[in-house]
């Protein structure tokens, strides 16, 4: 069984980089899109929030593979990534043909939901920027083989964007395996994109993209939806139902060194039980449960949960570290506005060693 080598820091110029979209998000706080009369903003997007986790959380040095049109809604998009700390030398910036005809930069208008009314997205990203990536457009042999990268990641929101999207990952996951570069991919199956994105068939592109993967990162949707490897509908699963659903997956995809997901059961849009779990070695790892977790935003939860568990795997190569980190930063996550981490590492650290919510001054 593989074990996962992680290219040592001083070998490398990033610790991480992420390949997907960041848009720009439109927040009508605790009121609704369709009544809202303003919003507030903040950048998100699936790969781009785990490479922010790791930068502001965890103090690694990241950077991110996109594209935007140089417009004011990008100059806006550049500011905010700014103030996150991701290195954007790799992101290209395409012409603005004034009305958006060819290319634009991706809206996201998301709910927070409370109690029995759930979150809420609408996206209106249609022949964005990052969409229009092609193979060929990055110079990926640079970026691994003389830059270096210690760990790259990406997942299933980019690969639906496009039908050149999935072909841009496995360009860039081919070449990043050539330099010893660890890659992680999130399933974060969205149904509106595989649904009208232009991409084909989700399993299809998946189990194609898989085989290059060293650490496969999903939610208890995700793994019946686009794997099927457990009945579709299911909405909810335990971390005993994870077990059974690892070994199909891991009998799939044998180049698998790790795979982790967030588990969770919602009581309301603000009282969900939060689990997560990770087979690393061919052993299981639980992180310690939080039942009757309450949330401000659960956009983003998950991505903090990445990049907790990705800053645990490199830095310690400990999986029960890695899933407690994960747990822990995806937890506080919740707790803050907009789809990005607002917690600090020494949070994540009280929150693994039982610490209360008690006020500190």
């Amino acid at each position: 069984m593989r074990k996962l080598t992680v290219k040592p820091a001083d070998s490398c110029r990033y610790d991480l980089v992420a390949l997907g979209e960041v848009m720009l998000r439109l927040d009508p706080g605790e009121g609704r899109i369709r009544t809202a009369r303003h919003f507030r903003t903040w950048e998100g997007g699936g790969e781009y929030n785990v490479a922010r986790g790791l930068r502001r959380c965890f103090g690694l040095r990241t950077a991110l593979v996109s594209a935007l049109v140089d417009n004011e809604i990008g100059r806006l998009l550049e500011d905010l990534i700014l103030q996150g700390g991701v290195d954007q030398s790799l992101v290209k910036w395409l012409p603005f043909d004034g009305v958006g005809r060819a290319a634009r930069n991706g809206l996201n208008f998301t709910e927070r939901g409370y109690g029995i009314r759930g979150a809420l997205g609408c996206s209106d990203r249609g022949h964005s920027a990052a969409a229009q990536l092609k193979p060929g457009d990055i110079d990926w042999p640079h970026l691994f083989g003389q830059l270096g990268v210690r760990w790259f990641h990406t997942g299933g929101i980019f690969a639906a964007l496009s039908q050149t999207a999935p072909d841009v990952i496995l360009e860039a996951v081919h070449v990043a395996r050539q330099h010893g570069t660890v890659v992680s991919y999130d399933l974060n199956y969205r149904p509106s994109l595989w649904a009208a994105g232009g991409s084909e068939d989700v399993c299809e592109v998946t189990r194609r993209i898989l085989p290059h993967v060293d650490v496969l990162i999903g939610n208890e949707e995700d793994f019946g939806h686009v794997l099927r490897f457990a009945t579709p509908d299911r909405r909810e699963m335990s971390a005993e139902t994870f077990r059974d659903v690892i070994g199909e997956v891991t009998a799939a995809f044998p180049n698998l060194v790790a795979v982790a997901a967030t588990l969770r059961t919602v009581h309301t849009a603000t009282l969900n039980d939060w689990e997560a779990a990770c087979w690393c070695g061919g052993q299981f790892f639980e992180a310690q449960p939080r039942p009757g977790l309450e949330i401000l935003d659960r956009v983003g939860g998950g991505d903090a949960f990445a990049s907790g568990l990705i800053c645990g795997l490199m830095t310690t190569g400990d999986a029960q570290q890695a899933v407690d980190y994960g747990a822990a930063h995806g937890a506080l996550a919740m707790t803050t506005p907009g789809d990005t981490s607002m917690a600090t590492l020494a949070e994540v650290r009280r929150i693994m060693e039982g610490g209360s919510a008690r006020v500190v001054r």
